[in-house]
């Protein structure tokens, strides 16, 4: 089931004396590359040479439960290495589920009011601090390009870049409708007013040199 992984640490190590060559070092562009593709490679050499490790450990166990005094203290560890095992077996196979490549990629987003008037746009403000919260939280940096906003301080339409690693992995699940029920400050009567707004989210462009 874990193949790939042999191949993961073969090309791992590769690069790892790759990376040392004067000559690699030299060409910038290059030893850039090759440090990124490093660098998304070690969790899952990591995670791997945890797993082998464990099973290392289930071997060792093993032996001893046929030592009359050491039997107990085997089972209690096959039964805490069985759970680990599992565990490392899971998060290894989520390790094999292809990359996108544009996780990260800075993202630009967009949230846009959308059904519930008012209340919507103010729902809309309410998203725009969320994320720039989530942004502070992860270490992203939420830069503004235009804000139209209404004069409650709610938001019409808000297009800000959100920037640091891994920010599109994180964020691009969020594109959609995103939906409130609430009772508004301004609804005397108690109803419940259902509020839309639009969030787009998209991995910022690559540079590309045009020679003319």
């Amino acid at each position: 089931m874990f193949e790939k992984f042999d191949f993961m640490i073969a090309r791992h190590q590769e690069l790892t004396e790759a990376i040392g060559q004067p000559e690699i070092i030299a060409d910038t562009e290059k030893y850039q590359k090759l440090l990124k593709e490093l660098a998304a490679l070690t969790p899952a050499v990591d995670a791997y040479n945890a797993y082998q490790n464990t099973l290392t450990q289930i071997g060792e166990a093993e032996e001893m439960l046929s030592m009359p005094d050491m039997a107990d203290m085997a089972e209690d560890e096959l039964k805490r290495l069985a759970a680990q095992k599992e565990a490392e077996e899971n998060e290894l196979k989520l390790l094999l589920i292809p990359r996108d490549p544009d996780d990260d990629r800075n993202v630009v987003m967009e949230i846009r009011q959308g059904a519930g008037g008012d209340e919507a746009a103010l729902f809309g403000a309410l998203l725009l601090r969320m994320y720039g919260r989530y942004a502070e939280r992860h270490r992203l940096q939420l830069e503004p390009v235009s804000y139209n906003m209404t004069e409650l301080g709610g938001v019409k339409e808000a297009v800000f870049n959100i920037k640091g690693k891994g920010a599109f992995s994180r964020l691009k699940f969020e594109s959609g409708v995103h939906r409130v029920q609430r009772v508004p400050s301004t609804e005397s009567s108690g109803r419940i007013h259902t509020s839309t707004c639009t969030v787009a989210v998209l991995p910022e462009a690559e540079d590309v040199e045009i020679n003319i």
